[in-house]
């Protein structure tokens, strides 16, 4: 299949067990150029998901394929296109932000002279270019978890794959992380996230899956969502679906 075609992910009977179900036959397609938002209580099997598809995690049945390429195949084609980024990213604290970026790069097999100008918008975009010269041991969480972001961003993937990204994040920061995802999927790019902050899906998220004990139960857009439950906020659909409400 070519990997320029079809959906950006496709999960296909997807399960994992730890004792018991944690993903369970789950079936799960983000299209291109969306921003998909997987929401579910905590233990519902969102970050299980997410490390399957990223391939830190084997999954103990079902398919993966990401822009058509199967990952369970041919896992290189199919990381290419992605990068994940955890809710508590590793940063290397003896590295300063535009080395940790470089030696990312340089990971991608990305050239120095190439690697240096994106390292510089995303140091800027991000506010952290008047710390590009430190190192890292020093920054707070929220600047760690804007770094982290750009690293993940430094080899301009198609899918990019974050667990509680504002985590941490103090409301100029998220600000910031926000407009940089929206400007990635205007971009063409497409990100599926899990997040406690319901009202970042309700804002962003063109797309909603809700999962429980590893399984989607509900999916659509945020109307579609109200009209399968009593309408109102996210907040009130999420608590009505997962029998909560």
């Amino acid at each position: 299949m070519n990997p320029d075609s079809g959906d950006a992910l496709k999960l296909t009977a997807l399960s994992k067990h730890f004792g018991r179900p944690a993903v369970d036959q789950l079936d799960l397609t983000v299209r291109r150029g969306e921003l998909y938002a997987l929401l579910g209580p905590n233990g519902a099997g969102k970050t299980t998901t997410l490390r399957m598809v990223a391939g830190l995690l084997a999954p103990d049945a079902g398919r993966i394929e990401v822009f058509g390429a199967d990952l369970g195949r041919d896992p290189a084609a199919a990381k290419r296109s992605m990068a994940y980024l955890p809710d508590d990213p590793m940063l290397y604290a003896k590295l300063k932000p535009t080395e940790y970026l470089e030696f990312v790069a340089g990971l991608w097999g990305i050239e120095a002279d190439e690697a240096e100008p994106r390292a510089r918008r995303l140091l800027d975009w991000l506010d952290l270019s008047a710390h590009a010269h430190e190192l890292t041991e020093g920054f707070s969480r929220g600047m760690k978890q804007k770094l982290a972001l750009a690293g993940a961003l430094i080899h301009e993937p198609r899918l990019l794959i974050l667990d509680e990204p504002l985590t941490g994040l103090d409301a100029a920061a998220a600000r910031q992380v926000k407009d940089l995802l929206l400007a990635h999927v205007d971009g063409g790019g497409t990100v599926i996230l899990t997040t406690h902050i319901l009202e970042v899906a309700e804002r962003l998220a063109q797309r909603i899956g809700i999962i429980e004990h590893g399984r989607l139960i509900a999916e659509g857009t945020l109307d579609e969502l109200r009209a399968r439950s009593q309408g109102g906020t996210l907040e009130d659909v999420f608590l009505h679906l997962t029998g909560k409400g």
